[in-house]
């Protein structure tokens, strides 16, 4: 790992405004606070995901690259053992391990990214033929002409009149083409992927952060600033392109992107027998999951910023059938990320008494309490509550839901890995109302009060601007993108 001592973060950079605490907890971890140079925003992010194999099917924005999981292990934990991943998302982090032989577990809500998973499980060269025949007779099929209502896209409030008129009743037609003309239950579902990929490219839609942007031409946009996302694709365009990516890359599923890798690196054989996916909430899941169990974990959580990911993926989860009621349970039963989400320290009260571990509900609870770095935080937003000088009144109460969670997941965490274990964590600090919350230090705190130990905090490449509902406000002062790497030691 290349570093830049030039980079390391300054006292320059300490918090201001009634920061002793925090100013205390960079102190704690400043030895460790590490530029490394070898990583950088695109290789953590989708963005390197653009042109690698089946990880480019579908834009799940969210996720992290092959290459990121690749590296992690080359020089984190070479040895290949079991690996989890607690906020799974498409899988990147498992399809990545169990292409080095690792047994994978992944852990995961939203049915977006269950549905993506199970996917590219399923995806396999065997059916290359098969895909290649249904795309030959693409060219003569019309798919307004097997249009069934039967299976309408059952739209929610925020997709409704998301795609032309035209669009939508081709792209019914070809669901119902998959579901009456297709027997084989893996293509079928193959086939149906490949449109649930191109939702957004067929639509007036654009993924925006915390919402769905709305192009000018849809009638639904409210934004002042007319809005043109550009090409809107026709579905027959948008399904053969995509039907012939997926072709092209079943077709030659060895190539490897080999980026920060080893070049000496093979892919192991049937490596989906080693994948193991769990739908739910790791709040719940974690907890059941067998101690010292666990070699290495890669995750990354979602992050404070308030981005509401039933929001970002309303078209998909609509796809899926998901119902105004559904969406609302999911969002509660995400990480506490949004405005909106409501305290769940019952519900782990609860949860802890029915698996008979409420000491342990006990002793997470006061770890929590005793974060003296994140009460300083939290009593600073509520002052500018008071002042109003936040733009939802609810971020505090998002804020102290986060860490209050993440102490959970943290001590599961913990709990499950094997001494000698690894865990790697992608995470971002965040600023509301200029006040910056160090995610990494309070996160690692946390986690040295669980008995890990704070190997590296390596911060990427140039750092994170604002968001930018506050970037008018307050600059784009840079916050640090960093991965947490935490040990179990031997004792």
């Amino acid at each position: 790992m290349k570093k830049d001592s030039s980079l390391i973060v300054t006292d320059s950079e300490i918090y201001s405004n009634s920061s002793a605490k925090r100013d205390a907890l960079y102190k704690k971890f400043h030895s460790r606070i590490i530029h490394n140079l070898d990583l950088d925003r695109t290789i953590v992010s989708f963005q390197a995901n653009k042109k690698t194999q089946f990880s480019s099917w579908f834009k799940y924005r969210e996720g992290f690259s092959d290459s990121l999981v690749k590296y992690l292990i080359q020089n984190l934990k070479p040895q290949s053992g079991v690996l989890l991943d607690p906020f799974s998302g498409v899988g990147s982090s498992l399809f990545s391990a169990s292409d080095l032989g690792w047994q994978t577990i992944g852990i995961e809500l939203l049915p977006v990214g269950i549905f993506a998973t199970r996917a590219r499980m399923m995806a396999d060269k065997n059916y290359v033929e098969k895909l290649n025949a249904f795309a030959y007779n693409l060219k003569s099929l019309k798919f307004s002409d097997y249009y069934d209502p039967t299976y309408d896209f059952k739209h929610l409030a925020i997709t409704r009149g998301a795609f032309p008129q035209e669009q939508e009743k081709q792209l019914v037609g070809y669901i119902s083409y998959c579901h009456r003309h297709i027997v084989d239950d893996n293509l079928r579902e193959l086939l149906l992927y490949a449109a649930f990929c191109i939702l957004e490219e067929i639509s007036y839609t654009r993924k925006d952060g915390q919402y769905l942007r709305w192009d000018s031409r849809s009638g639904r946009s409210r934004s002042k600033k007319q809005f043109n996302k550009g090409e809107i694709l026709t579905f027959k365009d948008a399904i053969n392109k995509k039907l012939n990516q997926i072709i092209a890359d079943l077709s030659n599923p060895d190539v490897i992107q080999l980026e920060l890798f080893n070049n000496n690196y093979e892919p192991a054989k049937n490596t989906i027998s080693n994948i193991h996916l769990h739908q739910g909430s790791c709040l719940e899941v974690l907890p059941i999951v067998k101690e010292n169990s666990i070699d290495f974990v890669i995750t990354s959580p979602p992050y404070a910023n308030r981005y509401d990911y039933t929001r970002t993926y309303a078209l998909e989860l609509a796809f899926l059938g998901c119902k105004e009621e559904e969406v609302k349970f999911l969002r509660q039963a995400m990480l506490s990320c949004t405005v909106e989400n409501w305290d769940k320290r019952d519900l782990l009260k609860k949860h802890y008494l029915d698996i008979e571990r409420y000491e342990d509900f006990l002793k997470i609870d006061s770890i929590f309490n005793q974060q003296e770095a994140l009460n300083e935080v939290l009593k600073i937003l509520e002052k500018y509550k008071q002042e109003d000088k936040l733009n939802n009144v609810n971020i505090v109460r998002m804020m102290h839901n986060y860490f209050y969670e993440m102490c959970f997941v943290i001590y599961e965490l913990a709990r499950i890995l094997k001494v000698g274990g690894i865990i790697a964590m992608v995470n971002d600090n965040v600023q509301y109302a200029g006040e910056e919350v160090p995610v990494d230090l309070i996160l690692s705190n946390i986690a040295e009060a669980f008995g890990l130990t704070t190997r590296h905090i390596w911060t990427l490449g140039r750092g994170k601007g604002n968001s930018s509902q506050q970037m008018g406000h307050h600059g784009r002062s840079e916050l640090r993108k960093c991965i947490y790497v935490w040990e179990k030691k031997v004792l």
